[in-house]
């Protein structure tokens, strides 16, 4: 992996972390969803960098750093159609988690 490709992918993950819901005391469903599907949208694309890490390009169209930088966004994308599509169930558990804390229970 290169410097570039880790730097990367602090970045998402930073960006990922300044996006954490605030639940008041006027709680917005929609909005607490949305960070609950984002959340399970960066854990999903961060368990598929490892998949595409390795893959080799062939010549002419392949290879550079400009791939290095597509292939992370392809798969942050990736990430984020599987957890619109449904995703493997974190964002519903984060969810009721997030709306077990607002109550106090």
């Amino acid at each position: 992996m290169t410097d570039t490709t880790l730097a990367m992918q602090a970045e998402n993950a930073m960006a990922a972390g300044s996006r954490t819901p605030t639940l008041g005391r006027g709680m917005n469903l929609a909005k607490a969803r949305e960070a609950a599907q984002d959340f399970e949208a960066f854990f999903l694309s961060q368990m598929l960098q490892p998949m595409f890490a390795d893959l080799d390009t062939e010549e002419p169209f392949g290879g550079g750093e400009a791939e290095t930088m597509w292939r992370s966004l392809q798969v942050d994308e990736y990430g984020k159609a599987f957890a619109r599509k449904g995703g493997i169930g974190i964002a519903d558990m984060v969810l009721r988690e997030m709306i077990r804390m607002q109550e106090g229970n």
